[in-house]
């Protein structure tokens, strides 16, 4: 950060340079004396008036719609630094990287002072356009800056006094700038400070808008500081870095060059597959100390940990995984088991985010830059699921492509396959499944040579697999083929702290200031939650899109089962096993595919119908080929 000179210095030196011509010596800082060289330069007559006109109301919409983001990120700061600007008399700016004033609100009496110097939206304030002054300066420096009284170029802006700082992308990126602008008799002994906390928040929202699935690793120098907007925030694809923020660089001894040419173990001398949270390594500052990204509403060492994968490919309102310490350590062991090519069976029942799990463990294996393709096995029809896996030759059955498919399995190819639901799949195509991950060669439907696949195995199932392999529904030759480590989700119902379990998805999500009430949270934490992950995200979309921005969220917009249940039971019933709870919705399937193929006189296809569902459904569960 650069203050401004004592005002007398300032006129001494005015005098030197605009009267006599020459170069004042200390009078005022280095930057300030480049700014007035520079104007100069530009042929600008200090004694002058800058034709400051706003530009059409067209080009400043056009200028909102290009920083929509961080218009959105900037809010906040800007209704604090109002109340602070009211208080001073001053006005408090948000500029684009081109010094355009994009808003402006504060002290209405100053305002008015300010209006007759163009200081409000749609100005450009850039130091080309209006000569020495803060906001260009800091835009042309690239980091603080504070310009009092007559260190403006122009006369007519020597009653101001400005300090700005400068808004960055997570990739380096100069975004804007953050200004408080008040009379020039005005102190401004904080000034600097306030615009560098609030720049420090706007940095790290959009950091956390932009790295919603890459490994983020935050910084701090103290660990009781983590949490903070201060925190150094690193974001990896892969192994490699491709965002940080300044602390973060800062802490590092590194600049933005770094970013994409420096790996993980670069920075911290090990793989990712073996970080841990703790003591990284010493840097220019001392020793430095890291922990995976945490979920901004809870405090240090709660149960739970957010990792965030990018904004761009998701919808806005789609969490990013949240997993408890048990759940991240098996996550951690996922990936150095898809490094030794090493299957994993992802356990637990639906809704309790096995997807969501295994996207992570691609996310932070050494193939995160390679496919990641999920197989939805009870989704696909009986008749097509051997085609879509394994893929076909021209000509291989009625109504196939000229050019055929390469099919599932070989778009998989150099990265990770994940066979969802694996407990559905037909027992025929199991046969042919443990061929590949035996062979790791795919052969398609209508001949042809085989095709070499390199790719790493996950499946995932609701289902008690090795229960399904003594009744025969499973094969067991394949079971300890996919089955070397199994990894069980627990259900949200059996999270330590419920509470802490919904914010920390809470903060996954792009909630635009909404907050949660006190009762909402109560009875969010008094649920049971049967839909674990899924049911509980279906609830916080259905706040989000009945509340504004803005709102604390009461009770009264929960869905039904959650209205009428406001404090955690005194005693909670053991819940069902999975076994069990598969157990009888199978009963019930099964009960209700044989009542419908009664009522269709065992017509299947009418009994499809009547049910709602595909012919391949009921042949899949066995029920309606015993009864044809």
């Amino acid at each position: 950060m650069e203050r401004s000179a004592p005002t007398a210095d300032v006129a001494v030196a005015r005098r030197q340079f605009f009267d006599l011509g020459a170069e004042p010596q200390g009078a005022v800082s280095p930057t300030i004396l480049n700014s007035w060289a520079r104007c100069r330069a530009r042929g600008f007559d200090s004694h002058g008036q800058p034709a400051l006109e706003p530009v059409p109301s067209s080009t400043l919409k056009e200028h909102h719609d290009r920083s929509e983001r961080l218009i959105r990120a900037s809010r906040r700061e800007l209704v604090a630094l109002r109340g602070e600007a009211r208080g001073a008399g001053a006005i408090a700016i948000l500029t684009d990287g081109a010094g355009l004033v994009l808003d402006a609100a504060g002290d209405t009496g100053f305002a008015g002072k300010a209006a007759r110097v163009a200081l409000r939206p749609g100005v450009a304030w850039s130091e080309a356009a209006s000569g020495t002054n803060a906001i260009g300066a800091a835009l042309m420096e690239r980091r603080p800056v504070e310009v009092r009284g007559g260190e403006h170029y122009f006369e007519p802006h020597r009653f101001l006094t400005c300090a700005a700082a400068p808004i960055f992308s997570p990739t380096g990126d100069l975004l804007g700038a953050l200004d408080l602008s008040g009379p020039a008799g005005a102190p401004t002994a904080e000034a600097l400070e306030l615009i560098g906390r609030g720049v420090d928040q706007i940095e790290r929202r959009l950091f956390e808008a932009a790295f919603r699935s890459e490994d983020v690793v935050r910084l701090q120098t103290d660990p009781d500081r983590f949490g903070g907007a201060q925190d150094g925030l690193l974001a990896f694809e892969g192994s490699r870095l491709v965002a940080a923020n300044r602390h973060a660089l800062r802490m590092l001894g590194l600049d933005w060059s770094a970013l994409g040419q420096r790996s993980f173990r670069d920075l911290f001398e090990a793989p990712r597959s073996a970080f841990v949270d703790g003591v990284a390594r010493s840097g220019p500052c001392g020793t430095l100390y890291a922990r995976a990204a945490r979920a901004p509403a809870l405090t240090p060492g709660a149960a739970f940990e957010s990792a965030r994968t990018p904004a761009e490919a998701r919808p806005a309102s789609e969490p990013g995984p949240v997993f408890d310490a048990g759940t991240r350590a098996d996550l951690a062991r996922a990936v150095r088991l898809i490094e030794g090519d090493v299957p994993v069976l992802i356990c637990g029942e639906t809704g309790s985010g096995k997807e969501v799990f295994a996207r992570a463990a691609h996310a932070a294996s050494s193939r995160a830059r390679k496919p990641f393709v999920a197989v939805n096995c009870a989704a696909l029809p009986e008749g097509l699921i051997e085609a879509e896996l394994f893929g076909y030759e021209e000509g291989a059955f009625t109504g196939a492509r000229r050019s055929g498919s390469k099919g599932l399995l070989r778009e998989a190819d150099g990265g990770v396959l994940l066979l969802d639901e694996i407990g559905d799949m037909p027992l025929a195509l199991q046969a042919r499944l443990l061929r590949v991950v035996q062979e790791r060669a795919v052969t398609p439907l209508g001949g042809g040579k085989p095709h070499p696949v390199d790719l790493r195995l996950l499946c995932a199932t609701h289902r008690d697999l090795r229960a399904m392999t003594e009744s025969g529904g499973f094969r067991a030759d394949l079971y300890y083929r996919v089955a070397q480590y199994a990894v069980a989700l627990p259900p949200l119902r059996a999270a330590p702290d419920r509470r802490a379990a919904a914010l920390a998805f809470w903060a996954t999500l792009r909630t635009e200031g909404r907050t949660l009430g006190p009762a909402t949270l109560e009875r969010m934490a008094a649920y049971d939650w049967p839909g674990n992950r899924r049911e509980l995200v279906g609830a916080m979309k259905a706040l989000i899109a009945l509340s504004e921005p803005g709102d604390e969220i009461g009770p009264e917009l929960l869905p039904a089962p959650l209205r009428g249940r406001a404090s955690v039971p005194s005693a909670v019933p053991a819940p069902e096993g999975p076994a069990e709870r598969t157990a009888d919705l199978d009963t019930v399937a099964r009960a209700a595919i044989a009542s419908a193929l009664d009522a269709a006189g065992g017509n299947v296809a009418e009994a499809a119908r009547r049910l709602g569902v595909s012919r391949s459904t009921l042949y899949r569960r066995g029920v309606a080929r015993r009864a044809s």
